[in-house]
């Protein structure tokens, strides 16, 4: 059967949809995605992607290149930057699935290609409608848990973030002086004053295949209703997800899957894996364990009971955790200073360290640190969390607490670090 471009314009009669709608929908995302992908590349570069093991999408070549030491200052660097990737990229959503729909029709232009601008503004909507559908879709599934994507998210997300970004930036190219034409064509004050019965569908863009439906039917909903929907929409996802990092919305944060409760008392926070899904045996945490301090220029060993670190010097901080998914803490840590620990074994001004868990088999069962990272005087290895022991999910007997690190950077169950530099 051949294609009837007649035919195929009678599917898509709504008469709000048109160059207008859709300009104002992609000048909202003109704004957030760029802000998505810059705090995606932030989120990369906190993983200290230069340090050995730390690396988390090692096969990518000149895409992983490094332009900066992560910082420990200010804490809440991670937290707020991690936080406002997620809860944007879902506030976005409900604006991505109407531009998506706003644009329909011209998946079904005809000729395909008319020229070769044209070619490339498709090859553009390839990257962007498909790199967008991609990203989103695993994002949120990662927030959930639900890897049945049955590839490494990391990975995945990595590089389907710069195919979107190069199909974003061809298509910004070759719209935005269009998009800005067709914002000036209609008031937005007039049009959100505009109800049903005045409404009307936007002049004919003179030529078939565009926005504009040959055939309009009757309208079922306005310009101003569609982008309260629209807009209501972003609002509500937002607050119903931002308690797993903002307390005061915690109570309705119905879609959030890290708002209930994880513990009891001061141990009540997010726990992003259990000690029974890393398979730590109680026998590991209980009186026997010990830490092993390494100087690495030396092999200088130093092994430490939970009571001898009790009894060093110790320091309390509030810090938070923040972790790749969106969801953040701050609570009260108590422990001692990763560099008291390094002087231990002789090495005053560390280079860097290694931390080791008792976990396994976990993807982030050791962290590397930088420098600076293993000498701010918050790095801790935590004892305590908020005046009590910590709770065997949190990481008793030891776990470390580092400033602006991810999440799975702060090591559970610690059982080895190994400081690097000149020791004495």
């Amino acid at each position: 059967m051949s294609f009837d471009p007649a035919v195929m314009s009678r599917l898509w009669r709504s008469p709000i949809r048109g160059p207008w709608l859709t300009s104002v929908l992609g000048a909202a995302l003109l704004v957030g995605i760029p802000v998505e992908f810059i705090t995606g590349l932030v989120s990369w570069a906190s993983y200290e992607p230069r340090l050995a093991g730390n690396q988390t999408t090692p096969h990518h070549g000149v895409l992983s290149f490094y332009l900066f030491e992560w910082v420990t200052n200010p804490s809440w660097i991670y937290r707020v930057s991690q936080g406002t990737h997620v809860l944007l990229g879902l506030a976005l959503t409900p604006i991505l699935l109407a531009k998506l729909w706003s644009v329909i029709p011209l998946l079904f232009s005809w000729p395909p290609l008319r020229s070769l601008a044209h070619m490339l503004e498709r090859a553009s909507l390839l990257l962007l409608v498909g790199g967008a559908i991609f990203e989103f879709t695993t994002g949120v599934m990662n927030i959930d848990y639900d890897y049945s994507f049955g590839f490494s998210f990391y990975d995945g997300h990595f590089i389907g973030a710069w195919l979107f970004i190069t199909g974003f930036v061809i298509h910004a190219a070759l719209k935005t002086p269009q998009m800005w034409r067709s914002l000036r064509s209609r008031s937005l004050r007039s049009e959100l004053r505009t109800g049903l019965a005045d409404t009307r569908p936007e002049p004919s863009e003179g030529r078939p295949g565009g926005l504009v439906a040959a055939h309009p039917a009757a309208p079922t909903i306005s310009r101003r209703a569609a982008l309260a929907t629209v807009g209501g929409s972003s609002l509500a996802v937002f607050l119903l997800t931002a308690g797993q990092s903002i307390r005061a919305l915690r109570p309705i944060s119905l879609l959030s899957p890290r708002t209930q409760s994880y513990g009891s008392g001061p141990n009540d926070f997010q726990v992003n894996r259990t000690a029974a899904a890393a398979g730590i045996k109680p026998s590991e945490t209980a009186a026997g364990w010990s830490l092993e301090v390494v100087a690495s220029a030396t092999g200088r060993k130093q092994r430490l009971t939970r009571s001898s670190l009790l009894a060093l010097p110790l320091v309390t901080v509030d810090l938070p955790i923040a972790c790749v998914e969106g969801w953040s803490t701050e609570q009260r840590w108590t422990g001692v200073p990763l560099a008291d620990l390094a002087s231990l074994v002789g090495v005053e001004h560390p280079t860097g360290a290694r931390v080791e868990s008792l976990e396994r088999g976990g993807a982030f069962s050791r962290a590397s640190l930088s420098g600076a990272q293993a000498r701010a005087s918050q790095s801790l290895l935590a004892l305590h969390v908020n005046g009590v022991d910590l709770s065997l999910d949190h990481g008793y007997p030891a776990r470390t607490i580092i400033p602006a690190a991810p999440g799975v950077h702060n090591t559970k169950w610690v059982a080895r670090i190994t400081f690097d530099g000149v020791a004495r």
